[in-house]
């Protein structure tokens, strides 16, 4: 009896064990900057990442380039998804973020979008028409995207005509919601915010129309001991996030 006893409780203690052992017992937690125009990708990485390490990325969204100034006083994030590779490697350069901990996860497209169907033709012709009175960009200082938005427009050359036309968002999510809301009847927006939107019209801008929109992420000074923020970055690398990264129209080099 006795012996059996101590069967039951070894086969106890191991079920124990093996249930520590499935289970990350050092679940941490981290503080994430990201660019606004990835916010959707970003909530389903988040959520994969916490389903295969235990760990919880908590989430900001906003403009690369608020977000650059904020970490730049003291602003606890300790790992930063930018729109764009200058910041990334500016951190670096000041000292903010680790070095050698910079990659670029993801490559942006534009879209000019329209709510009204067969506003935007499938050349971006209607930008130099007279159908509308408002144009949403995101800020060209604080947003890579803006900045796209601007080239596209001298390429075209039509910015100086535009340029009493245009309402700047301070991210490239308060450009999508001036366009979302009918205060303005087209946008430049990431394509990762209407991929998913029915109806409408819209026109992919060109990679070629304007400068490669390479959008990097770097592990901050703040998060270089916090094994969430490494495992973050580690993760955002591997093909499930990958896979969700081009879910949403992006490109992964």
């Amino acid at each position: 009896m006795i012996t059996r006893r101590f069967k039951l409780v070894g086969l106890a203690l191991f079920g124990v064990a093996f249930a520590l052992a499935a289970t990350p017992v050092l679940a941490a937690d981290t503080k994430v900057a990201v660019a606004a125009n990835f916010t959707e990708p970003a909530k389903a990485i988040a959520a994969a990442f916490k389903a295969k390490t235990g760990h919880t990325a908590t989430l900001s969204f906003g403009s690369s380039g608020q977000f650059y100034t904020q970490m730049a006083h003291g602003a606890p994030y300790e790992v930063f998804l930018s729109a764009d590779a200058e910041r990334p490697l500016k951190a670096e350069q000041e000292g903010l973020a680790v070095p050698g901990a910079r990659f670029t996860y993801a490559v942006g497209r534009l879209v000019l979008y329209s709510r009204t169907p067969g506003l935007v033709d499938g050349k971006g012709a209607v930008l130099a028409s007279d159908r509308f009175a408002k144009l949403a960009i995101a800020d060209p200082a604080a947003a890579p995207y803006g900045e796209a938005a601007v080239e596209t427009m001298r390429k075209l050359k039509v910015y100086d005509a535009l340029a009493p036309k245009i309402v700047r968002g301070a991210s490239i999510t308060q450009a999508y919601q001036y366009v979302a809301t009918g205060n303005a009847e087209l946008g430049f927006v990431a394509l990762s915010q209407v991929i998913d939107q029915p109806g409408g019209s819209r026109w992919l801008v060109p990679a070629a129309d304007h400068a490669p929109i390479q959008q990097q992420a770097v592990l901050l000074r703040t998060g270089e001991k916090n094994p969430a923020a490494r495992a973050f970055l580690t993760f955002l690398k591997s093909p499930a996030a990958i896979a969700i990264i081009r879910r949403y129209g992006y490109e992964v080099r």
